[in-house]
């Protein structure tokens, strides 16, 4: 008996590593399907679980605006607000390539500073405060001189 619940536990786990993703609300779906090489947002326009074939990898990204800032101990303004979007994926995935971004800098050896820019948030720190402006990365809130 314990033998079956350890094999349907198994079962249902494999078949969501390969099957299934989750969705949050704030959040959109990049699949690029590995046999025909499209790249594509996922056409669910609702959270929660959905279904793809096992070629077909989704990578998720926080629309929300999200605060950036040059880690810095001087004290003028060194923050902006930006936020992805979703509509440029295409030139976002062309730039930065396409893979797991929460992933990126997951190991951090930043011992200097308390703030720790990882995955996604630091991809729209390094373009936001870049010299060359993308249109997949909008700066919401900048600081300007006489606010």
């Amino acid at each position: 008996m314990k033998l079956h619940i350890v094999g349907a536990l198994l079962a249902f786990f494999l078949f969501y590593l390969t099957f299934a993703h989750y969705t949050e609300p704030n959040q959109v779906a990049i699949r690029w399907n590995w046999l025909s090489g499209t790249l594509t947002l996922d056409d669910n326009d609702h959270a929660g679980f959905h279904m793809s074939p096992p070629w077909v990898a989704i990578a998720r990204i926080d629309t929300r605006p999200t605060r950036v800032c040059i880690t810095s101990s001087g004290r003028g303004f060194n923050c902006k607000l930006v936020q992805f979007e979703p509509k440029y994926f295409k030139e976002f995935v062309a730039v930065q390539g396409f893979h797991y971004y929460w992933l990126s800098n997951r190991i951090s050896f930043n011992f200097g500073y308390g703030d720790e820019y990882r995955g996604m948030k630091d991809l729209l720190r390094g373009y936001a405060y870049g010299i060359k402006k993308y249109q997949f990365v909008s700066v919401l809130r900048d600081y300007q001189e006489g606010e």
